[in-house]
C-alpha cells in the first residue's frame, strides 16, 4: 500500500546544507557528462512535504532537478520510461537517479496554463491527447507498476479504503487529519458501496491504465505541436476515468464549459472500441454505462487520492500537517457524497 508512517521530516533534509552539497554534486555531474557547465549555484524556489525543485542556471540553458518524498520516488523512473513508450507524450529527463528519486530535467518553457487562459478548446485537445496516452499504455501495467507506480486499480481500493481509515483514526484527536467519530463511522459503513463501486468499473470495458493523478494545463507543455505531461508524482495505475476527477474540478473553478471537454475523452475511448468492433463505452446492453462508470471512478478516486495524500504527508513536520493535514480526510470524505444511502 505504500508509505503510510511519519518518518524523518522531508523538507528538513533536502534544506540541509549536506543534502544541498550532495544534489549538487550530482547535478554538475550528470550536466557535465553531456558537456554543459552550470554558471551559477542552483535555487531552491520551492519545498513541499513531497518535493522539492532546484532551478539550474547551465551554458545551455535552464534545468530543473526535482526530488521526491519516499512514496513519490518512482516518477523519474516513470517519467523516463513514458519517454521511451510515448515520446510525443512525455519527456526524456536529462538524468534520473531512481535509488534518491532525483530528477534533472532541461526546461521547456511556459506550460499551456502560463501560454494563454486555456478555454474548452484546449482542455478537450489535452483529454483527448492522454486518453490516446492511456490507450498506449494499455498491457504495459507491469512494465509500468516496476517503476514503483502504485497500484490502484478497482480491486484494491475496498482494501486501500480500509488503509486509510486506520491510518487516519491513529491520529489523535484534535489532528487536523483525524476525522470526526460519526464521519470515520459512515465512511466504515460505505465499505460495501466502495466495494460496489470497484465492482461496477471492473465490469466495465476500460481496463486500467495511467492516471495522472493531476492533470492540467499547469502541468502540460506544447512541444512542437504536441502536449507532453509531466508533474507525475501522483500518478497511479488506476482506472482510466479517474483521470478526469481533478481535471473537471479545475476546469469548472476556472469558468471552463466542462461538459465538451468531457465528450471529447468519451470520444477518444469510443473511437478505441470502434477500432476493435466494440459498441460505445457505457452502451453494452446490461453494462455499466457511462454515468455508471463516471459515479463509480468518483467514489475509486476519492479513496485514491485520500491514499495518495498520506503518502505525500508522510514525512510531513508538524507544522506542514497543520497545513495541508486536512487534505487526506477532505478527499476520502468525497466518497460520502457519491455513494448510495443516507448522507446525514
Amino acid at each position: 500500500m505504500g508509505v503510510l508512517t511519519v518518518g524523518t521530516a522531508f523538507s528538513d533534509a533536502v534544506t540541509s546544507p549536506g543534502w544541498r552539497a550532495e544534489a549538487t554534486a550530482w547535478i554538475t555531474d550528470v550536466l557535465a557528462r553531456r558537456g554543459v557547465r552550470t554558471v551559477a549555484p542552483p535555487e531552491q524556489p520551492r519545498v513541499r512535504p513531497w518535493s522539492t525543485q532546484l532551478v539550474v542556471a547551465t551554458d545551455a540553458g535552464r534545468f530543473w532537478f526535482k526530488a521526491t518524498c519516499r512514496s513519490a520516488s518512482f516518477e523519474p523512473a516513470l517519467q523516463a520510461l513514458l519517454a521511451e513508450i510515448a515520446p510525443d507524450a512525455a519527456d526524456a529527463p536529462a538524468a534520473v537517479d531512481a535509488d534518491r528519486g532525483w530528477m534533472l530535467t532541461a526546461d521547456r518553457g511556459a506550460t499551456l496554463r502560463e501560454r494563454r487562459d486555456p478555454d474548452a478548446g484546449d482542455w478537450g485537445a489535452l483529454l483527448t491527447r492522454y486518453a490516446r496516452l492511456q490507450q498506449t499504455l494499455l498491457g504495459r501495467g507491469e512494465a509500468l507498476r516496476a517503476t514503483g507506480l502504485p497500484d490502484c486499480s478497482p480491486g484494491t481500493v475496498p482494501a486501500r479504503l480500509d488503509a486509510v481509515l486506520d491510518r487516519l483514526d491513529g491520529f489523535p484527536t484534535g489532528h487536523p487529519a483525524r476525522p470526526d467519530d460519526r464521519t470515520a463511522d459512515r465512511l466504515r459503513d460505505a465499505r460495501e458501496a466502495v466495494a460496489a463501486a470497484a465492482t461496477t468499473l471492473a465490469q466495465g470495458p476500460l481496463p486500467s491504465s495511467l492516471q495522472h493523478g493531476d492533470l492540467h494545463p499547469g502541468n502540460v507543455f506544447e512541444v512542437d505541436g504536441d502536449l507532453r505531461v509531466f508533474d507525475l508524482g501522483d500518478a497511479q495505475w488506476a482506472h482510466p476515468l479517474e483521470v478526469l476527477e481533478v481535471s473537471s474540478a479545475v476546469a469548472r473553478h476556472g469558468g471552463t464549459d466542462w461538459e465538451p471537454v468531457e465528450r471529447a475523452y468519451r470520444r477518444a475511448w469510443d473511437d478505441w472500441s470502434a477500432e476493435r468492433g466494440l459498441p460505445p463505452v457505457g452502451a453494452s446492453p446490461g453494462a455499466p454505462t457511462w454515468d455508471d462508470l463516471r459515479r463509480a471512478a468518483g467514489v475509486t478516486h476519492a479513496v485514491n487520492r485520500a491514499w495518495t495524500w498520506c503518502g505525500a504527508l508522510a514525512e510531513a513536520t508538524e507544522a506542514e500537517w497543520a497545513d495541508w493535514g486536512e487534505a487526506p480526510g477532505r478527499h476520502l470524505a468525497g466518497v460520502l457524497g457519491l455513494v448510495p444511502g443516507p448522507q446525514t
